[in-house]
């Protein structure tokens, strides 16, 4: 084979060579400067959760009437929703954490087409925080009671009021897990861990608050707050030597 031929090969298999170099990068490297040889770096996500209990509870309910007139259903509504309020407070719960969400008045149909006016249904949607959430069932229970049949029990959630040091824990564990994977692929390349490149907070790791549970009053459903899941994950490059 002529040297001219034997050169043209070595020179492809350097090149196939410093391809795999650069190839242990997870994403595309940064253009090397002409002459000199593309920077090594390795990418890795890394997730970190953490537990915590919740110490919050809400109530959201709902107080209805009907009465012939829109008037009458209002007023009947209104006096009902008061009552619980003030119940509610006997309970030890601020007002301030007692918020009316929804009021609406609706007409009434029937008659022989279902076109005719007959009444008005009048409805409040409130919302109740209770921050001692051991008191919960008695709140529920003064609620039914002084509402009775009008009232409804929507739904019953609980979350955490204060979540910050949580997220603060998670993303520390999120980044010594990034690191950790790091370090592993820099033994397995035979190359030293370099200095950190960039760093990217992304989503999908914690998982979507829990869903309303809707509480059945006729029985008696007890009440548990579980635990709840602060995550994080995050993308960090590092440089390797």
């Amino acid at each position: 084979m002529p040297k001219p031929l034997t050169r043209l090969l070595l020179l492809a298999g350097a090149a196939v060579t410093a391809v795999a170099v650069v190839g242990c990068d997870s994403t595309p490297a940064p253009s090397a400067v002409p002459g000199t040889a593309a920077p090594r770096q390795v990418t890795v996500i890394g997730e970190g959760k953490v537990d915590g209990t919740p110490d919050t509870l809400v109530i959201s309910l709902s107080i209805a009437a009907t009465a012939p007139d829109a008037i009458s259903a209002s007023n009947q509504t209104s006096s009902r929703a008061n009552a619980v309020t003030d119940a509610i407070a006997a309970q030890g719960v601020d007002r301030k954490d007692i918020s009316t969400t929804t009021v609406t008045l609706q007409p009434q149909y029937g008659g022989a087409d279902n076109t005719t006016i007959v009444g008005y249904q009048s409805s409040n949607s409130i919302d109740v925080k209770v921050r001692k959430i051991e008191n919960g069932p008695q709140v529920l229970g003064v609620i039914t009671t002084t509402g009775g049949d009008a009232t409804r029990i929507n739904s019953v959630t609980y979350s955490i009021e204060d979540d910050s040091q949580l997220v603060k824990d998670a993303r520390g564990r999120a980044f010594d897990d990034a690191k950790n994977r790091a370090q592993q692929y820099a033994q397995l390349s035979g190359l030293d861990l370099g200095k950190v490149l960039s760093i990217s907070e992304t989503g999908g790791v914690t998982p979507p608050p829990p869903s309303p549970v809707r509480y059945d009053v006729a029985a008696a459903a007890p009440l548990s707050p579980g635990q709840q899941t602060v995550g994080f994950a995050v993308t960090v490059v590092w440089e390797l030597g």
